[in-house]
């Protein structure tokens, strides 16, 4: 074998060599990629794997696989005004119907992520996987009120939410309903203001302020 074969064959296998290191790195894959890009989703994801990090750490690296390439739909400002007006509703019915509250915000939310090109809501478990790949940050207050709506209505008392555990779950929640209606365009810096914006212009009160409102039975 001629030197300069050699020479090219250890070339071509050292660029494989670098590729292999770079490209998980490059998907967030490398050391700590993965937990500084799911952040409060990767220590969830180590608790429920029994604290096994590798375990965590191959089921969010499944997760950018299947669902890292998406690329979120953008709403026109009168759809961002629908779903604002209609997740107001939805709040505002909390202080009388708690538990239809949050089933409506469910389904809002599960509907919304859908326009937004997540998968369906009936695809429950892969829409939330590719929502906590793009909102790991609020991706749990999604979950928290999908599990305060299927409560089974009579259940035992353990299984079923109280007012306090749904009214949190309902401010959780709006955090990601506040990302999802917030344009795509927007800089690292904007999203803030935009959800700032987006609560305002819904003149929704948050659950609690809600039940202050509430008139007093004599």
């Amino acid at each position: 074998m001629s030197p300069g074969l050699i020479t090219a064959i250890v070339i071509v296998a050292a660029v494989v060599v670098v590729a292999a290191v770079l490209a998980p790195r490059a998907r967030g894959r490398g050391p700590g990629g993965l937990k500084r890009r799911f952040g409060p989703e990767y220590e969830r994801a180590v608790a429920q794997h029994g604290g096994d990090t590798r375990a965590a750490e191959r089921e969010l690296a499944e997760r950018v696989d299947r669902h890292g390439g998406l690329r979120e739909r953008p709403l026109e400002p009168a759809e961002r005004e629908r779903w604002a007006a209609r997740w107001t509703t939805a709040q505002e019915q909390f202080v009388d119907s708690p538990r239809e509250s949050v089933t409506e915000v469910d389904r809002l939310l599960a509907e919304l992520a859908a326009a937004r090109g997540f998968p369906a809501g009936a695809e429950y478990e892969d829409q939330v996987a590719a929502l906590s790949v793009h909102h790991a940050d609020h991706v749990d207050g999604y979950r928290r009120v999908h599990r305060a709506a299927s409560a089974p209505v009579g259940g035992a008392p353990q299984a079923l939410a109280g007012t306090e555990e749904m009214r949190t779950a309902l401010i959780e929640a709006r955090l990601l309903f506040d990302d999802l209606v917030t344009p795509s365009t927007s800089s690292s810096r904007e999203p803030a203001r935009h959800r700032t914006a987006v609560g305002a212009d819904t003149g929704a009160p948050s659950p609690r302020s809600a039940d202050r409102r509430r008139p007093k039975e004599s």
